[in-house]
């Protein structure tokens, strides 16, 4: 094991990139008056850059900057990022908190984070249990320390600078974060671009007591890793990840659908319940991404007592309200042709000022159209295409959001 803030620039792992990158952020963790300087500047940032540079040298101003944005960035997913360590790339693919806390809550005892990364997924496991977490990058070893401070768990982590390839089996359970950015534009698609790919990563399951593997929830998980649950986690409506559950941490069901900040979650098969067609209900509703994801919008309707508008499509309808995380619930006013005209129409005798235009499978550029709408109103209100018994229609509502 390797405590990575200890290691001088002449014996620290890594290329001799990365030796200098941490050379550079240990400077900057010794410096914090320039991140000070940066944070109560309240002029231009040119001038600012000008003011810096008399003082230190170009690249702890670089460093100094990038972090300073990459922390303002960051504030939607980490409740302390103001004080965090980050690089670009660590920060992109770093878990949020409330999904990394939500994962940990299934480990114990003595836990293996590989592709810790900037260490999200290792801080929270730490909260819980003695972690081990493990990267390539020597530089992404501090970042996980330094984190791993700002939080308080510094004492349950250890870092180690290593290829997650090179070790053998590992006692206790295992988190893994596949890099999915290498050698691609953006985030990778298909796991087969994932370095450790699908290959290492069942060998690594094989070898392990159990544990869970994230992955990119549009990805092409399907049918890749057998006799696991998959999970669809979303926070705040967003689906961002795919955790896929293994060995001892593997529940009974196939897939999960899990939704944050509240909680809820349901499990089960996606032909395990079959959903009546009927007709548009008082109220619409559109499930969770995560739910949707997952393909478990049978079972959800199920458990809610609602049913589908069409046989090819997502929205639920029913005649009383629902609340719950795993739909979006919204009053009904009016069902319309799919005719611009019919909507125009009836949008001039209405209160609405302001529209959000939703659509799934019935293609629509929406900024266009409401550009074209008159909105003689003060109130919001919501225009969704949706096919109804295989028929394209358009239904004029309100959100509701009472509980």
């Amino acid at each position: 094991m390797t405590d990575a803030s200890k290691n001088d620039d002449s014996s620290s792992p890594g290329t001799p990139e990365e030796r200098e990158e941490c050379r550079v952020l240990r400077e900057l963790h010794q410096t914090p008056e320039i991140l000070g300087s940066i944070a109560e500047w309240k002029g231009a940032e040119l001038g600012l850059q000008s003011r810096l540079r008399r003082q230190f040298s170009d690249e702890l101003v670089r460093a100094a900057m990038t972090l300073h944005e990459l922390r303002k960035r960051a504030t939607s997913k980490f409740t302390r990022s103001a004080e965090m360590w980050f690089d670009r790339r660590g920060m992109e693919q770093s878990t949020a908190e409330p999904v990394a806390r939500h994962k940990a809550n299934r480990f114990d005892d003595a836990v293996w984070d590989l592709c810790s990364g900037i260490g999200g997924d290792a801080v929270a496991l730490a909260e819980r249990c003695h972690v081990t977490a493990i990267d390539l990058n020597p530089a992404s070893c501090l970042r996980t320390e330094w984190n791993a401070e700002v939080y308080g768990v510094r004492a349950r982590l250890e870092t180690q600078c290593a290829d997650v390839l090179s070790l053998g089996t590992l006692n206790g359970l295992v988190h893994i974060d596949p890099d999915r950015r290498v050698g691609t534009e953006g985030k990778a698609s298909r796991i087969e671009n994932y370095v450790p790919g699908v290959p290492e990563l069942l060998d690594l399951m094989s070898r392990c007591r159990g544990g869970a593997i994230k992955v990119g929830p549009a990805t092409n998980f399907g049918g890749k890793f057998p006799n696991t649950e998959i999970e669809l986690i979303s926070l705040s409506g967003e689906c961002k990840e795919a955790t896929v559950w293994f060995g001892e941490l593997a529940g009974r069901q196939p897939f999960r659908a899990t939704v944050l900040p509240s909680g809820e979650t349901i499990a089960g098969h996606p032909l395990d319940a079959v959903t009546l067609q009927t007709p548009l209900g008082r109220y619409v509703f559109d499930p969770d991404p995560a739910v949707v994801r997952a393909g478990l919008i049978d079972l959800v309707a199920q458990k809610l007592g609602l049913n589908r508008l069409d046989g090819a499509e997502e929205y639920l309808t029913g005649d009383s309200h629902v609340s719950s995380g795993f739909v979006h619930a919204f009053e009904v006013l009016a069902e319309l042709p799919n005719n611009e005209q019919n909507l125009r129409a009836w949008l001039r005798s209405s209160d609405f000022g302001q529209v959000e235009i939703k659509c799934r499978h019935i293609p629509i550029q929406a900024e266009s159209l409401r550009k074209r709408l008159p909105l003689p109103g003060n109130q919001p209100g919501v225009v969704i295409f949706a096919r109804i018994d295989g028929k394209s229609r358009i239904i004029c509502a309100r959100r509701v959001t009472s509980i």
